[in-house]
């Protein structure tokens, strides 16, 4: 019984249609699943990922139609980032970012990887974040998350020069995504926002057994933790961090568009899903019941300063009521809501989910 990763992440946005079109054709991953939010059918959930959708690869949206723009906070989520091979790549997506009119900001040095930051049409906030080099680079493969790093000075001097920031990119248009900009990698990391860094870790590395990777602070403001957790050796995908914010100072997250309405941890199988329903009730925890999301099943949790946490099974995966080459390419509605297919798709405006999915190199 052990978490293995990352699963998927799920967001609030005002306008589906606007989604589909910065995800797929933007970013170039694939609507791999048209389906609709379970809990309340007259609005869309989309999924989006890789070519069939693997867990970690997903990133979700609820629709929820002229939602007030949200905020991050305590409680919340600040940003996710998606991974990419190496440097060259990263200036890759700047340049086609800001040749496309987005604001980006970096790249910026975080010693164990480097990374851009922009925001989607919600104002999400995305990071496009490099494989390596690692966590291995300040403390020994067996020794990392043991003991506080702080960032190096001379890395924060330079990732405040702005101009010389500014001039980092791709000499070139870059018009369509090549292979090595593939985002086909997945999700890099998720980083929430948290009142107790001590607090946090008892949760994700104590009950959820997750290994702590490396404890330093955050880049932009010293001041404050910022820790890692993941999966064995930490390796991109299976990473959850922290920011850990006084909450004299912070406010809590606010919820609307823009902002993660919770994100998902994968486990194996049901067994294993049960097993840990059983270890977060003794641990005094609220949980659900598992629910059956047809395409994985189901509980949430809460973290200690209250954001959603969810344990999804790997399978059976999106290809389960349509065929893999035509993924995402219609309405699906789970069988307890087909006899109101008529009623729901009267209210759900049709989608045009076109792609441009590039494959790996």
């Amino acid at each position: 019984m052990s978490i293995l990763g990352l699963h998927h992440i799920t967001l609030v946005s005002a306008h589906a249609q606007r989604s589909v079109d910065f995800y797929t054709k933007v970013l170039g991953m694939r609507l791999v699943k048209q389906t609709v939010n379970f809990d309340d059918p007259g609005s869309y959930h989309l999924y989006f990922g890789d070519a069939t959708g693997s867990p970690g690869s997903v990133v979700t949206f609820f629709e929820w139609p002229q939602a007030p723009r949200g905020h991050p906070g305590i409680g919340g989520t600040h940003h996710f980032a998606l991974a990419v091979a190496d440097n060259d790549a990263l200036l890759k997506w700047k340049r086609r970012l800001t040749d496309l009119g987005l604001t980006v900001d970096g790249p910026f040095d975080r010693h164990y990887f480097t990374s851009i930051y922009f925001n989607d049409p919600d104002g999400v906030i995305i990071e496009i974040a490099t494989m390596g080099p690692g966590w291995t680079v300040d403390e020994a493969p067996d020794a990392i998350g043991t003991a506080f790093r702080a960032p190096p000075e001379a890395m924060l001097v330079s990732n405040r020069d702005a101009a010389r920031i500014a001039a980092l990119t791709w000499p070139e248009p870059v018009p369509a995504i090549t292979p090595d900009m593939a985002l086909c990698r997945g999700m890099h990391h998720i980083t929430a926002i948290g009142s107790d860094i001590e607090r946090t870790h008892s949760f994700f590395g104590e009950l959820l057994g997750m290994r702590r990777v490396k404890m330093t602070s955050n880049f932009d403001d010293p001041t404050s933790a910022h820790w890692y957790w993941g999966v064995g050796e930490g390796r991109p995908g299976t990473l959850i961090t922290y920011f850990e914010r006084d909450p004299m100072k912070r406010p809590r997250v606010r919820m609307g568009a823009g902002q993660i309405h919770h994100f998902a941890l994968a486990v194996a199988d049901e067994a294993s899903q049960l097993a840990w329903r059983e270890r977060l009730i003794a641990a005094g925890l609220r949980v659900s019941p598992v629910m059956d999301r047809i395409y994985f099943k189901s509980i949430y949790t809460q973290d200690p300063d209250g954001h959603v946490v969810e344990l999804a099974t790997l399978g059976p995966g999106f290809a389960i009521d349509e065929p893999a080459g035509s993924l995402g390419s219609s309405l699906k509605l789970p069988p307890w809501l087909e006899q109101n297919r008529g009623d729901i798709e009267q209210v759900l405006k049709p989608l045009a989910a076109s792609t441009v999915v590039a494959e790996p190199s």
